[in-house]
């Protein structure tokens, strides 16, 4: 999943500065967001005549540099952080996947981020050809494109045409667009992919502009003030006018992805009014009362299992401790591009501190397994490093069904509970004791109601229908 922050400032006259930061705003915005993104990254910016943009593969202090930031003027701007789903180009990301995609409409320019996975592309693609429209790949961020501007020509109105777009699409997404004056943000009927809105007020209290991020960690960085979540089927539009909004695609409950509570989103990000932080804690102080286990200190692995580990400690009366060091400029593995570069992201990354684990029996909790890849090989450090025990407690139940929506887990075969058991995977992993959280467990842990979130990957209940699952898996 990828991230998106987009910026708009209200235009003044009397400082023109003040409205050229927007660029750096969504700069600082991506910093905030490149745990979602790790591939390539763009900015694009609307000066009220044009739109402008810079994009790259690579990190975003790889990309931006003062000479290209500088070259970003604007009171309009619209930054993404990619991490791709599809692979079928290969296993490494290409210039051409980077967003935001800049696109015309008749004369008018436009640039889109898009976050999520489309499942009916084929569909889409051949609706576009029967009405010859070319595209230069099959990335779902062009067909999104590429339907707004048939539509916004036939409308007359770009709200109308993504509102149009969303009643063709199928999938899960969060997106943003900007044009040469305003700002548009829109998210998938069931709100699988998240999408904050916030405000920037200056010294006076007075409304300087608006943000719209994936995380509120984005809008924490640029000082915006969190207002509302965008609605599950909302199209809102930003301009001198203000917040408008347009219900494009009601649907009857959300679905908001779970695994963002587990590992995807930020610690200090809220979601429904819920820190991540807290919500991991919760994940640990439920999981203690499910799988104790006899040991002498409870140990996270950073960054996202170590809020569940400091719950577990406390609802179990283990002492807790510090025992792994990360790289903190090592990306995260599990949305590493091919195995190789996994299997060499995890030494990489973490180090066991040998003075803290020598001899000790340990309960290390960590946020899921996926693959297998990781959990092996940190025991196998741990063990190394003179651990006399390994208790390995997960915060969030098996894996076992492949995700459609965006998370890069797309099949069974990658799936290391789809084909082994609790005891199997154990055994493989080479821990003294495995243990999962229950499903209620996580559910409690999130405060919502089970049928409020997407779960797919731990129940296999699917909240878009297996008609477009199986056409997207192909």
């Amino acid at each position: 999943m990828s991230g998106i922050i987009g910026i708009f400032l209200q235009h003044n006259s009397v400082d023109a500065a003040a409205t050229d930061d927007a660029a750096r705003m969504a700069y600082f915005g991506l910093h905030a967001l490149q745990h979602r993104g790790q591939e390539s990254t763009g900015i694009a910016v609307g000066d009220g005549k044009t739109i402008i943009e810079v994009k790259d593969l690579g990190l975003v202090t790889q990309v931006f540099k003062e000479s290209n930031l500088r070259a970003l003027t604007g009171h309009i701007a619209l930054g993404h952080a990619t991490y791709l789903v599809s692979r079928d180009k290969g296993d490494m990301p290409l210039w051409e996947d980077a967003q935001p995609h800049i696109f015309s409409i008749g004369k008018q320019l436009i640039a889109l981020g898009f976050n999520g996975k489309l499942l009916n592309s084929e569909e889409v693609q051949d609706y576009l050809s029967e009405h010859k429209l070319q595209l230069d790949s099959d990335a779902d961020a062009e067909g999104i494109a590429a339907l707004v501007g048939k539509y916004t020509e036939e409308t007359g109105h770009i709200r109308e045409g993504i509102a149009r777009t969303m009643n063709r699409v199928h999938g899960s997404y969060a997106a943003g667009i900007i044009s040469e004056s305003a700002l548009y943000a829109f998210r998938d009927p069931l709100g699988i992919c998240p999408l904050c809105l916030g405000e920037l007020r200056d010294d006076s209290d007075t409304v300087r502009g608006w943000v719209i991020a994936s995380e509120t960690c984005g809008l924490d960085i640029v000082g915006a003030r969190y207002l509302r979540d965008i609605e599950p089927g909302e199209v809102v539009k930003i301009s001198e006018k203000g917040v408008e909004t347009l219900m494009a695609r009601p649907a009857p409950k959300p679905a908001l992805c779970v695994f963002e509570y587990v590992y995807f989103a930020r610690p200090d990000s809220e979601m429904a009014g819920l820190s991540m932080y807290e919500a991991r804690h919760r994940l640990g102080v439920e999981l203690a009362a499910e799988a104790p286990a006899d040991a002498d200190c409870v140990m996270g692995v950073p960054d996202s299992g170590i809020p569940g580990a400091v719950g577990f400690a406390k609802a179990s009366g283990i002492p807790y401790g510090e025992g792994l060091t990360k790289n903190r400029y090592v990306g995260r593995t599990f949305i590493e591009p091919t195995h190789s570069l996994r299997q060499r992201g995890i030494r990489l990354k973490l180090n066991p501190m040998k003075h803290a684990v020598r001899d000790k029996r340990l309960v290390i909790v960590d946020d899921s397994i996926v693959r297998g890849n990781t959990s092996k090989q940190l025991v196998a450090m741990l063990r190394e490093a003179g651990a006399r025990e390994v208790h390995l407690r997960l915060t969030s139940p098996p894996v076992m069904s492949p995700c459609y929506y965006g998370i890069d887990m797309s099949s069974s075969d990658q799936l290391i509970a789809a084909r082994l058991t609790c005891d199997e995977i154990c055994d493989y992993i080479g821990a003294d004791s495995l243990a999962y959280l229950s499903l209620e467990g996580l559910v409690r842990a999130t405060g919502m109601s089970a049928d409020t979130l997407c779960m797919a990957c731990f129940d296999g209940n699917y909240p878009i229908g297996l008609g477009f699952c199986t056409v997207a898996s192909q």
